[in-house]
């Protein structure tokens, strides 16, 4: 197979290559924190607790304020102060110590960054102030924090990104959905430099009961830390996190000439729907298959080059079993030799996030050749192991000599499908 668009029309290869990670979750506050704990089989979930019924969540992160001025902190939703915090970091890994040097003039930087919820919890603070308080309580900030584009524009004011600044929504594949975007905002030639990613925010009494009434959420109150227990024959729904994933991604030809490090490859990216059900996947995972499919030969790989999936995988019965029957379908008996990693186990389900926060933990299992585990897998379903899914779990799984190639999966609400293939560095 070729890939498809890897080349403009003067014939100048457009590849993209990633050269910055950022991410905040409930593992660590950045990505070697987060990396090393995930390797060390550390759950950073823990039970939630809320002040009162209209407040905001109280979380298990720390609080992104402290490593952001304290006015820009509290301009900001904390989607946005998450995806700021993981931007800064992106932009300082890829070798810019001020984000906001990117590019001379800033016309050649893009940004994409999606959401789920996006500024849900700033919502329901505003309506709680104007009900209690009165209108004239009401922030002048309240609309530019609600709006979904919220934690993009942020970013895009920090790198000073001026070769467009999106915001996709299309719940939990936003994040992955936002790099599927800078792939083809390199390629097209309208960047040089695109920070993409996905951030959020939304723990809070009216999304847990919400997604509670979905009977989509594990009702393991009493077990936090085995509460996501994705591919286990246990599972019973999944753990809401909070966070944020930020890549930098770049085009090969700039990155070379700056002399930067690469961590690897974004090489194709596959986007469907179900045209399903809107909370329930398409039986047997066919969407998701064909969203892997389609990364695959817009990459130019074969499905037996592949030798990690970073899956979905969000601890639901119905999702993780589709799912792992959608790669069967994709890798046929080479399924034995993918190691795929099941990592929500480690921090939650983070929406709109997850996409982005699994990339950048795919890029990593390529450049340390390490498959991450599953820290709560204890018998895998046995649906699911008769198919010959090999999951990680609970130790690290060491990944094999030569050329790499990895792919991660996104679904989400709507009927979502989003798959992002990588390679290693050259």
């Amino acid at each position: 197979m070729s890939p498809r668009h890897a080349a403009g029309p003067d014939g100048h290869e457009r590849d993209a290559v990633v050269t910055g990670l950022g991410m905040t979750t409930a593992l660590g506050g950045d990505v070697p924190t987060t990396w090393r704990a995930l390797l060390d089989g550390v759950c950073g979930i823990e039970r939630v607790d809320f002040a009162t019924p209209d407040g905001p969540a109280q979380t298990y992160l720390a609080a992104p304020a402290a490593v952001l001025p304290s006015a820009k902190a509290a301009h900001c939703d904390r989607s946005a102060q998450f995806a700021l915090v993981a931007a800064r970091e992106a932009a300082r890994d890829a070798g810019f110590e001020d984000p906001s040097s990117l590019s001379a003039d800033g016309s050649r930087v893009a940004v994409v960054v999606g959401v789920g919820l996006g500024g849900f919890t700033s919502i329901l603070e505003h309506d709680h102030r104007l009900r209690t308080r009165g209108p004239g309580r009401v922030s002048p900030r309240a609309i530019p924090v609600m709006l979904p584009n919220h934690p993009a524009a942020e970013v895009g004011l920090m790198v000073g990104a001026k070769a467009g600044v999106h915001a996709p929504v299309s719940a939990c594949a936003s994040g992955a959905e936002a790099l599927a975007q800078a792939l083809g905002l390199i390629r097209d030639g309208r960047a040089d430099i695109v920070v993409a990613g996905g951030a959020e925010a939304a723990l809070h009494p009216l999304a847990l009961a919400g997604f509670a009434r979905l009977r989509a959420l594990s009702r393991r109150l009493d077990d936090p830390k085995g509460a996501s227990r994705p591919f286990d024959a246990e599972r019973d729904g999944f753990v809401m996190g909070e966070g944020a994933g930020l890549l930098v991604v770049e085009s090969a030809a700039h990155a070379a000439a700056r002399g930067a490090r690469v961590h690897g490859r974004l090489t194709g990216a596959g986007i469907t729907n179900d045209s399903h059900h809107v909370a329930q996947p398409a039986p047997g995972g066919s969407g998701c298959a064909a969203a892997v499919d389609e990364a695959l030969s817009d990459a130019g790989l074969r499905p037996g080059q592949v030798r990690h999936v970073n899956a979905h995988a969000t601890s639901t019965p119905l999702g993780d079993l589709g799912e792992a029957q959608a790669l069967r379908r994709i890798f046929a008996e080479g399924i034995k030799d993918v190691a795929v990693s099941a990592t929500k186990a480690a921090f939650g389900h983070t929406l709109g996030a997850a996409g982005a926060i699994e990339a950048v933990l795919t890029v990593l299992a390529l450049r340390e050749r390490t498959a991450p585990p599953a820290c709560s897998l204890e018998r895998l379903d046995p649906e699911i192991d008769e198919i010959d899914l090999n999951v990680v779990g609970p130790s690290p799984a060491a990944l094999p000599p030569g050329p790499l190639a990895a792919v991660s999966t996104s679904m989400g609400f709507g009927g979502h499908n989003v798959a992002l293939a990588f390679t290693g560095a050259p």
